[in-house]
């Protein structure tokens, strides 16, 4: 029946619809053009560094600088190239087929970042931003990591109390000041009190996001939290 499912409906690339050998996937130059991230990365926020892999914790320019909340973050890509394609096709393009691949890529790159009690938290969307786009992408993409790592999730754990103005072009210390307190614990849900959480977003630019999300998990009673996301906006790429 597989066999014959996929004759009739050939494995497409996710991006181009180029066919290829398996489903849910990327064609060979969609990948060369996506901008996956190895070798020696920043063990704060996943950005890729020059250098050989080494047992030490190393990071980033900007992790040095900023005193982040979270202990630990990794990323699948960088926003660039076909990788700030896929990013915006999931999140303004209606293409929610993609975070199931970009959930298993996600799991790919998660495992310095479990614990045994790790629960998968997306960061949360505004209630008015959620009525216009109908979906939120990060709890699509925590759906799908949870899925491929065997994890609990907990979609709705985190609220966004106030609906922010778009922050593209803003400057670091705007993004921080505009996001101080906009995210909360929910009032009735526990969750997260006495587990690690992992918090999933699409992209990180300076972090601000995640600060918020990751001070309101602790102040839900995580214990430590983590950071994951599909795309990382590197300066130097």
């Amino acid at each position: 029946m597989q066999s014959l499912l996929h004759a009739i409906y050939p494995a497409q690339c996710v991006s181009c619809g180029a066919l290829t050998d398996a489903d849910f996937g990327l064609c060979g130059p969609c990948w060369r053009d996506t901008g996956f991230i190895g070798g020696l990365v920043c063990d704060t926020c996943g950005t890729p560094l020059p250098g050989n892999e080494t047992a030490g914790i190393v990071q980033c320019d900007d992790c040095m600088t900023i005193a982040r909340p979270w202990s630990r973050g990794r990323a699948v890509f960088l926003y660039k190239d076909n990788g700030r394609k896929i990013v915006l096709q999931l999140k303004h393009g209606d293409r929610t087929d993609l975070a199931r691949p970009a959930g298993q890529w996600l799991a790919n790159v998660a495992a310095p970042l479990l614990q045994d009690d790790t629960i998968i938290v997306p960061v949360p969307l505004h209630w008015a931003r959620l009525l216009t786009r109908r979906y939120n992408q990060a709890a699509l993409l925590a759906h799908w990591a949870a899925h491929h790592l065997n994890r609990p999730v907990a979609p709705d754990a985190l609220i966004r109390t106030r609906h922010t103005r778009k922050l593209d072009g803003h400057s670091r210390d705007a993004r921080f000041a505009a996001l101080q307190g906009v995210i909360t614990p929910h009032p009735r849900r526990k969750a997260l009190n006495g587990r690690h959480v992992l918090l999933i977003d699409d992209v990180m630019t300076s972090g601000a996001t995640f600060a918020a999300a990751t001070e309101a998990a602790l102040a839900a009673g995580a214990t430590g939290v983590c950071v994951l996301h599909l795309a990382r906006v590197a300066k130097d790429a």
